[in-house]
Order: structure tokens, then sequence, then C-alpha cells
């Protein structure tokens, strides 16, 4: 049986200012709570870490996190070591238990015997369009007024890779993961089918770092008001609405204090296990506003070997 992970579970970030990095999640709309020194972050309504931030001199991609079947754990470990791969400690700022390693860029991987949490519904989604009226003799605009945007689950997350070719056969042999599509030379990304069009991908750069993570709300109003309420909130760097290429999601990006994206997205291809995946040169949008020249930057300082 091929040994494939079940889903992302979280990511470890390190930051300069720990209060900073609780400010802008909160403002984002997700849970914030201190534990162990260390912040945690997660979704309204699911009782599952996915965030988990350390403060240290600088901005860097701690670990990330994914799950794998409740029993094999030493299986996985068996396969791990057949790979050449050295398993380790968790590293300062990681979650105790499961099993650790390094990919092709050196960024800490953690494989756990967790399974991704449930997440609360979004319930009834009333959308009128020309005889199809789910919603009648109520006025949309009154459910959105004076609004929070709570995301209820992180959905994927894409780092900055040095390779792009050699971290998808990295990731295809050693997590099981698939390609979903790629644009070459400067985007690819990568399931866990069903589900998802991507969970994981990678953006081609000089040197690792995060370059976002993205949170699911439920449609284009939700979206548009976490991206109104974050820049009430002081946090201007963004890009968006728009719809993607790949992947299909509506989205808009908002900067941390460090350089990485937050994203807010809705309605993103699901995919079966038949999936095809392809390569495509296409620009990141169907529709969008202009692209901000810094958002493929890579702001995190090259580690020391």
């Amino acid at each position: 049986m091929t040994l494939r992970v079940t889903g992302l579970l979280h990511f470890g970030l390190q930051v300069p200012d720990l209060s900073r990095g609780e400010k802008f999640y909160a403002d984002f709309g997700l849970d914030t709570q201190e534990r162990d020194s260390r912040l945690v972050v997660r979704c309204d309504g699911r009782e599952q870490d996915q965030a988990v931030l350390s403060e240290g001199p600088t901005k860097a991609l701690g670990h990330v996190a994914f799950g794998i079947e409740s029993g094999s754990a030493q299986e996985w470990a068996r396969h791990l070591e057949g790979q050449g791969l050295k398993l380790l400690d968790a590293p300062a700022g990681g979650h105790d238990g499961g099993l650790w390693f390094r990919d092709l860029d050196g960024n800490h991987i953690n494989l756990r015997e967790e399974p991704l949490a449930a997440w609360r519904s979004f319930g009834e989604q009333s959308y009128n369009f020309g005889d199809a009226t789910p919603r009648v003799d109520r006025a949309a605009w009154q459910q959105y007024m004076g609004g929070v945007t709570k995301p209820r689950r992180m959905g994927h997350l894409l780092v900055f890779s040095s390779d792009n070719e050699k971290s998808e056969q990295f990731y295809a042999r050693t997590l099981g993961m698939k390609l979903s599509d790629k644009i070459p030379g400067r985007a690819t990304f990568m399931h866990s089918a069903p589900g998802d069009h991507h969970i994981f991908g990678f953006i081609q750069s000089t040197h690792p770092g995060l370059h976002h993570t993205s949170w699911e709300v439920a449609n284009i109003d939700e979206i548009a008001l976490g991206a109104q309420t974050m820049a009430q909130r002081g946090h201007h760097e963004a890009w968006g609405l728009g719809r993607h290429t790949l992947g299909s999601n509506l989205f808009t990006y908002i900067r941390d204090p460090w350089g990485s994206w937050v994203e807010y997205f809705s309605d993103i291809d699901k995919i079966a296990e038949d999936w095809e995946p392809r390569s495509y040169d296409v620009p990141p949008a169907v529709w969008c506003a202009v692209m901000p020249k810094e958002f493929h930057s890579n702001l995190e300082e090259p580690r020391r070997s």
C-alpha cells in the first residue's frame, strides 16, 4: 500500500514579536491563545491548532505538519528511513510528538497521527439567480451589515522552493502527495485527493520561506468584509478581490507584518482520486486587481548552512 498523508494540520512560524502576531491573526478573524510561551492560532468552531507562532530574532517558517493514519507511525518511520531521511527531534517552537525530518530545502516536516478536525458548516448560502430565488422577502445586505469574518479552516499553504520540480518529486515520493496542476517555473500545486484542488505547493525562489497561508470563508461577501476590516485596522498591503486560475478560488490576500501573505478564499475546485494534472501557461488569476510587484518576493533571510 502506498503511504500518503491525510491532510494539512498546521504550520509553525517564528516571528520577532508575538504580540504583533497575535494582533494580526486576531484582526484576520482567527482565535489566538498563549500556550507554553507560544501563540496558538485556531479557527472559530474547529478544534485543531492551525498555526503555532514562537518568538525569535527573525521571521522564519518553522515547520509544516501533516496528518497520517492512526497506527501508521512505525510504517512511516521505516518508509522515511528507506528514503534516506534522518528522523529528528522536534525543533524549538514545534509540537512534541510525531515524526520529524527535513525536506530538500531544509524545512522541518512533522507527521502526526491526528485526524483533521471537523469544521463548522457555513449553513445555507442564499443567492438569487434568474428564476432560482432561494431568498425571498429577505434583504441580503442586512445579514452582512456590521458582520465579522471568521474563517472556518486553513485550506492550504504555499512555501518558497529553490527548485519546484525537485520539491514536487520529493513530496510525491516521500509523502505520497500528487500533483494537481502547475505553471512551470513559477508555481506548483499538490493535493491529497479526494478533496481540495491543492493543500500544499511551491513558489519558485532562490531560498526557502513562507509565501502564504489560505483560510476558507463562506462567500465573496465574507472575503470583502474581511478585507475591509483588515484595512480599517491598519493592514493596508493587499491583493484582491479576484478569482484564481489554478484552483479557481475567489481570493483576497493581506500581507502580514513580516512579508508573507494571508489569504481569505472561497469556492475552490474539488477533485477526485483520478484527477489528471496539467501544466499551464496562464496568469495567476482570471480577473483581479493589479497584482503587487512584490507579491512573489521572498523576504525571509536565507538560512545559514
